[in-house]
């Protein structure tokens, strides 16, 4: 099906476009949006440049897409606590979101997808990498998509990979978890598909996660993490993956159900500031 309302220029062969002739930041008609969204799912993940957008403008865009949810361990900003702001400083060297996954996956509702919006970026570096889970999952022997079915993964939010990079927004914004109700980040698991079947599109994707999948059902965590390490290691294969290079006013929206990412810290002495939502999703199955 062709496009009319919007501009859609892939970016690589395994995933991601450049939408453009659109304003994100005025009220969108049913039409253009319904390619937004077509375009979102062909596509996996989509970016806009040149954009203006206000954090309740930000998320005003993503709830066309569902609800929008709140993240646990960062507090929203004040004026609107759905968008969070991710800032890395010149001094600092982790970074948030600073290796492959999928966000949020410890929540018995993943969300859906992110929504990340550039306020500020450093003269060089500081680019996103994405991967296509669902080509991966396809790429599998008939063996190793055997193994997989029915298989399920613990999903934790105390795995230590993840919780390097999260600490200084932690630090910098306390007040999440208490505001939702949580104590203690240890609460946040839960048991997911490790094939994952898509909602909208019915496609199979890997649905694990170096970040936050801790074992599978029945297995040990010492049996489980050679087969998470080489699975994910697979997702991450060139072939299955694009680069997004940030500017002011550049906004990516990806799906989580069947897209892995991973922020790049090669620009230390700079500063990034980033603001993110998400879209609430359904129990993967």
């Amino acid at each position: 099906m062709e496009y009319r309302k919007i501009e859609v220029a892939p970016v690589a062969g395994a995933l991601g476009a450049e939408i453009g002739g659109v304003d994100l930041s005025a009220p969108l008609a049913d039409d253009c949006f319904a390619e937004i969204r077509r375009a979102f799912l062909e596509h996996r993940v989509i970016f806009f440049r040149g954009q203006d957008l206000s954090p309740s403008g930000q998320r005003d865009f993503a709830a066309r897409f569902g609800p929008c949810n709140r993240y646990p361990f960062v507090a929203g900003l004040e004026e609107c606590p759905e968008v969070i702001p991710i800032i890395k400083e010149p001094e600092e060297t982790f970074n948030f979101g600073g290796l492959w996954h999928s966000d949020t996956t410890y929540l018995e509702k993943p969300p859906l997808g992110t929504l990340l919006y550039a306020v500020e970026t450093p003269p060089h570096g500081g680019d996103t990498l994405f991967a296509n889970t669902k080509l991966a999952y396809d790429a599998l022997s008939d063996g190793m998509k055997a193994a997989l079915a029915g298989l399920r993964g613990l999903s934790s939010a105390k795995i230590r990979y993840a919780e390097a990079g999260r600490s200084g927004q932690f630090a910098k914004f306390k007040g999440a978890m208490t505001a939702i109700g949580l104590d203690r980040e240890e609460t946040l698991e839960a048991w997911h598909p490790v094939v994952r079947t898509h909602p909208d599109t019915g496609e199979k994707a890997l649905y694990l996660n170096r970040a936050h999948t801790m074992r599978f059902e029945g297995w040990t965590e010492a049996e489980s993490r050679p087969w998470i390490n080489w699975l994910c290691e697979h997702i991450a294969r060139p072939e299955f993956t694009c680069r997004f290079r940030w500017e002011p006013g550049s906004v990516a929206l990806w799906d989580n159900r069947c897209t892995h990412h991973f922020a790049l810290n090669d620009y230390h002495g700079h500063r990034r500031h980033m603001h993110r939502c998400t879209i609430e999703g359904d129990r993967p199955s």
